[in-house]
């Protein structure tokens, strides 16, 4: 897995990561190793709520369908709901242009016990913000370090960052938006407005090169995602996570002392109440 992730001080070009896969690994092969990696994740999200001490972070990246809805629903399928949220970032409103771009993301980051996925994130910032020019390059370009360090704070304060770009070509893109017309239930999805961006394409590139550049850092890694392979992208990023919270050293609490002293007083309940 270390193969998708951008280390630091690393000068990224799209050029030099696949947007498919053609490994050893098939199709029905991985779906049934994302399937178990589905039960390994609830099992330590429960861990990590009842542990109530670290804090997750996912964000998740990319262009208009490289997956992020549908990574979140096969990746967390199986997860308590409880502990674990989802952050959608919209075009800001009037209140959130009101403050600095950073506040309306901080809100949102994850308390002790909780897993948080950013679908989109603040990184919108230093990406349409740039490439439709809607600040001054002055402006955002002073964002990677405001990010760096924001990120660095969280760190600091317990919170395991994980950052997924999923990259996905522009062909299959195309094709993606093409399937949309062809199911009535996604349909809806289809917006004019997402082929205008298409003529942005090689903006956005330059624009996430930057981003993963100068915002992959020890403390809040980026990973770059093949993504045209759909049950590829979820199983390097189930695994990925998987790998992040098994590392993390939890436990449950302690139990009640002398907890097995209590099982008669359990067992007559039963027999003093039987259906």
């Amino acid at each position: 897995m270390d193969q998708y992730r951008v280390h630091p001080k690393t000068k990224v070009k799209m050029s030099q990561f696949s947007t498919t896969y053609d490994g050893e690994i098939d199709k029905k092969s991985g779906k049934e190793q994302l399937k178990e990696m589905g039960k390994t994740l609830a099992d330590l999200q429960e861990l990590l709520f009842a542990e109530h001490k670290q804090k997750v972070l996912i964000v998740l990246q990319g262009i208009d369908t490289s997956g992020k809805d549908s990574t979140i629903e096969h990746v967390f399928g199986d997860v308590n709901p409880q502990g674990t949220k989802v952050a959608n970032f919209k075009v800001p409103t009037t209140i959130e242009l009101d403050h600095d771009y950073l506040w309306r993301v901080h809100k949102h980051t994850p308390g002790k016990g909780e897993i948080v996925i950013f679908n989109r994130s603040h990184y919108e910032d230093v990406l349409v913000v740039r490439v439709h020019q809607l600040m001054p390059k002055a402006v955002w370009e002073k964002r990677y370090d405001h990010i760096n360090h924001f990120e660095r704070m969280l760190a600091d304060e317990g919170t395991t960052i994980l950052k997924f770009f999923l990259n996905v070509s522009k062909k299959e893109q195309a094709e993606r938006f093409l399937a949309r017309l062809d199911r009535p239930n996604k349909r809806w999805k289809f917006n004019p407005g997402d082929l205008d961006e298409r003529k942005y394409w090689d903006d956005y590139a330059a624009a996430y090169e930057d981003m993963l550049s100068k915002t992959s850092t020890d403390w809040a890694p980026w990973y770059v995602i093949p993504s045209d392979r759909k049950w590829y992208r979820n199983l390097v990023v189930a695994s990925l996570i998987v790998d992040k919270l098994n590392s993390l050293g939890m436990q449950f609490p302690k139990e009640v002392p002398d907890i097995d002293q209590y099982r008669g007083d359990l067992t007559k309940m039963i027999e003093d109440n039987p259906e």
